[in-house]
């Protein structure tokens, strides 16, 4: 029987409201009552967003006559039973600034799928055909997106135009986030290959041409990386272009990857402007996110973890395996900068030293693994208090080192023949080239000590259980030696210490968190309390630096603090500065 194609059409209304109308029409509905879902998460990001509280109204008709409908659940509706073809058409409250969810005002348009795309249970494999319309106000508005135009259809979108788009089911239509605006936007080819940069929001004067050009080399080699001998781009599985949607705000920062795009939010300072000989480390940063989200062009949109495949949207998706999909990305974020000729070798030595000394500086690497934290993700990783740095570890940053742990041990016990490289590769082989074409099968969760062996032939079990499945730390000090790197911690400051996290609020410094074990724990200091004076004298927002240079470690200071709107005192022993500074340096040739 042929698949009779769903109808959506979107319309960004009502700018100042910030309301999107949406209308799906299903023509052979449910003859006992069409159920609808909207996601309860978005795929590469870990928690419940609960995206059903933005719609605001939903109502259906078949034909003229109105049809019922009723909430089931918190992400749920079904309607009466009745003939098709069946209308649904809700308003999505749309004022979310993130790369997670939708965002519409008088300046551009966003979404992604997930958002403001109900799908129609039963329907879920049936193509999803959507009419984006421009707003009422629009002038000269454009369309970004990697959701195909529907090549054929009487109403199909040109390139960058409003009209009809086509995704080849429910899945993949949830996978094509969307900007509609004036952005400013720049184009380059990676292996012959279409990628497009734009940049939505005030960014004066940036530099689009520089930022193609190293955005060009690192999305280069990790094409190649993948596929040494066609080259072929991921994406072109599902789209003829990659699009990199930027939105640039004054101290934003972060990403969400999708099969053929990614959504980014970036701060102004951190892309270079015309004229700017050295943008400096901001750039970097930038630089560093656009490498990790490519990257997962590969490692997680199509070689997923089996608990990945398929995704259930409709509740947590729990996975061990976080470490590897997010941490050895993270490893290699930065490591393409380099190998792309983007950054020089100093520059990545200081990017893996920053690394390293948050995981040193991370208590609760000794209490939790980072495949206990990648189960955890759900519940502690993503919901983060003042005690996390005590009690949780990233499977992002510790991930990475896990990474880096496994290519120098990988590459010691070859010889130098064998690399992290040549597992990615066979993870590509095995489960990504093919994923959306074949059975879509992930990556088993107790896999990765096999697949270690079965492309590099190198046993790595004992590496999992202890640095993976256990707490210890990886023995990056020798590993880095045996590769001509040299590791050396250092303190970063020689002032002594209360052993605590602050952070300026209203003028006042707020202990953010207190290290378990340390000089303030120890004296009864708690998170939440505000510093006040330390020996008589005040405490300004810029912290206890300046006031504790004047003692050293051993010594016993008073401090006030406010807790809630009481004074407090306390007696504390100030401590030695912990040696978590990472300091790496390339041994000079012989």
């Amino acid at each position: 029987m042929n698949k009779e194609p769903l109808l959506y059409r979107l319309t960004p209304s009502d700018p100042a409201g910030h309301q999107f109308s949406v209308q799906l029409i299903i023509r052979r509905p449910n003859p006992k009552g069409q159920e609808f879902t909207l996601p309860a998460w978005i795929p590469g990001s870990y928690l419940i967003r609960d995206f059903s509280r933005q719609i605001t109204s939903i109502s259906a008709r078949s034909g003229k006559k109105p049809v019922p409908v009723r909430k089931t659940g918190n992400h749920s509706w079904r309607c009466a039973p009745c003939a098709g073809p069946l209308t649904l058409e809700y308003t999505v409250y749309a004022w979310d600034l993130s790369v997670r969810g939708a965002h519409f005002d008088q300046t551009h348009a966003f979404f992604n799928g997930a958002s403001v795309f109900l799908g129609a249970t039963g329907h879920e494999h049936e193509p999803c055909y959507v009419e984006l319309l421009a707003p009422p106000h629009a002038r000269n508005w454009k369309v970004y997106t990697s959701l195909p135009e529907a090549a054929g259809h009487s109403l199909a979108a040109r390139r960058h135009g409003f009209g009809m788009y086509r995704a080849p089911d429910y899945d993949a239509l949830l996978d094509h986030p969307v900007e509609m605006g004036t952005p400013q936007c720049v184009r380059f080819k990676a292996h012959g290959a279409e990628h497009e940069m734009v940049f939505t929001g005030l960014a004066p004067n940036i530099d689009l041409k520089r930022i193609a050009a190293d955005a060009q080399k690192i999305c280069a080699a990790q094409i190649a990386l993948f596929e040494p001998a066609s080259k072929r781009a991921p994406f072109l599985d599902s789209s003829d272009r990659y699009v990199f949607m930027t939105m640039v705000t004054a101290d934003g920062y972060g990403g969400l990857e999708h099969r053929a795009s990614t959504a980014l939010m970036a701060a102004r300072t951190d892309l270079p402007t015309l004229g700017q000989d050295n943008p400096g480390d901001s750039y970097q940063t930038f630089l560093g996110l656009v490498s990790h989200e490519y990257f997962h062009t590969w490692n997680v949109k199509r070689i997923k973890p089996a608990a990945f495949a398929p995704y259930d949207l409709s509740r947590e998706n729990h996975t061990r395996l976080l470490w590897v999909f997010e941490g050895f990305t993270s490893y290699y974020d930065d490591l393409m900068l380099l190998r792309s000729g983007a950054i020089d070798q100093a520059s990545y030595l200081r990017l893996l030293g920053k690394a390293i000394s948050g995981v040193l500086r991370t208590p609760g690497r000794h209490k939790q693994s980072i495949a206990e934290s990648s189960f955890d993700a759900w519940t502690r990783y993503y919901k983060q208090d003042e005690n996390s740095p005590n009690a949780l570890v990233s499977y992002y940053t510790k991930g990475s080192l896990a990474a880096l742990g496994l290519d120098m041990t990988i590459r010691r016990e070859s010889g130098g023949s064998r690399s992290l490289d040549d597992v990615m590769r066979l993870l590509w082989d095995r489960y990504g080239r093919d994923f959306y074409q074949g059975s879509g099968k992930g990556v088993p969760e107790n896999s990765i000590a096999r697949l270690v062996r079965e492309a590099t032939g190198v046993d790595v079990s004992d590496f999992i259980a202890r640095y993976v499945d256990g707490r210890e730390d990886i023995p990056l000090q020798s590993l880095l030696r045996q590769q001509g790197i040299r590791l050396e911690l250092k303190a970063a400051s020689p002032t002594p210490t209360l052993d605590v996290r602050i952070r300026p609020a209203h003028g006042e410094t707020v202990l953010a968190t207190v290290f378990e074990g340390g000089a303030a724990h120890r004296a009864g200091l708690s998170a939440g309390d505000i510093l006040v004076a330390i020996n008589g004298l005040r405490v300004t927002e810029t912290g206890p630096d300046r006031l504790l240079q004047a003692y050293q470690p051993g010594d016993t200071v008073t401090v006030h603090v406010f807790r809630r709107d009481e004074l407090r005192a306390f007696d504390v022993t100030v401590s030695e500065p912990a040696r978590t500074e990472c300091i790496l340096t390339a041994a000079a040739p012989a």
